[in-house]
């Protein structure tokens, strides 16, 4: 039965009822021990601007906890001190604090310290377009409470895989401080000489007194890194990266 006219013309003048869009998929959120490939944890890391440490090792996520004073903060402090004085008389050598690391497919950690060479005097990691550093850095420094650590475990077989030189852990609440050298793909560790100090083979100069930092004694620990900053190792190693760079990078010629 056919509808009065003044009826069919009101219907016919109504809106098409509009399709809704569809919702955009949520990011899930990033959660420790959720395994992922690193371009997720990538993802979901950047959806939560509110988290200030994750870390992705051997494919599973890791989510420290919130940081103490005495057992992270005050040591992680001093080691800052140490290689921020260091790379201050070094051209060529820097340091981050915290930065995220693309090792592999498996590992992005965000350790405590990164000591590298810089890419233009020679050195083996590179930074991305988007600012992260790619590949293993020179050296690694990570603030640990014991041997359990996953800095001890998972995060060091991580490290050595990739070509980490060498590796300070800090074992905070068992007063021990072990730097590892990588030595025919395998981590050694390094013993201090009589007087407590241990030189590192990959920076020339960075002389660390094991003992007296370990004392908080840190005009000390500065005191003899000074006389590794003066010694001839150090002056060679700087003359070293510079003649490097001075080749990547040659002054143009005058015509």
């Amino acid at each position: 039965m056919a509808l009065p006219k003044e009826i069919a013309d009101q219907l016919s003048k109504r809106p098409m009822p509009q399709s809704r869009p569809r919702l955009a998929a949520a990011i899930p959120p990033l959660e420790a021990g959720d395994r992922l490939t690193r371009s997720e944890f990538e993802r979901r890391y950047k959806a939560m601007p509110h988290i200030n440490k994750a870390e992705l090792i051997e494919g599973v996520v890791y989510m420290p906890s919130p940081v103490r004073f005495r057992k992270h903060s005050e040591p992680h402090q001093y080691m800052v001190t140490v290689l921020g004085v260091y790379v201050a008389y070094t051209v060529g050598v820097r340091a981050g604090d915290n930065a995220t690391v693309r090792l592999d497919w498996d590992n992005e950690p965000q350790p405590d310290i990164s000591l590298l060479i810089d890419p233009q005097f020679g050195g083996r990691t590179s930074i991305s377009e988007d600012d992260y550093l790619e590949g293993g850095p020179e050296l690694l420094v990570e603030i640990a409470s014991s041997t359990a650590s996953y800095d001890l475990h998972d995060k060091f077989k991580a490290y050595r895989r990739n070509g980490v030189q060498e590796y300070i852990v800090w074992r905070v609440d068992e007063g021990e401080i072990d730097w590892f050298r990588l030595e025919a793909e395998v981590y050694v560790r390094m013993q201090p000489d009589a007087r407590g100090i241990i030189r590192s083979q990959v920076f020339p100069g960075l002389w660390l007194n094991i003992r007296a930092l370990l004392d908080e004694q840190l005009d000390k620990v500065l005191a003899d890194l000074q006389k590794g900053l003066k010694s001839k190792e150090h002056s060679t190693f700087v003359k070293r990266l510079s003649k490097i760079a001075s080749v990547k990078s040659p002054k143009p010629t005058r015509l």
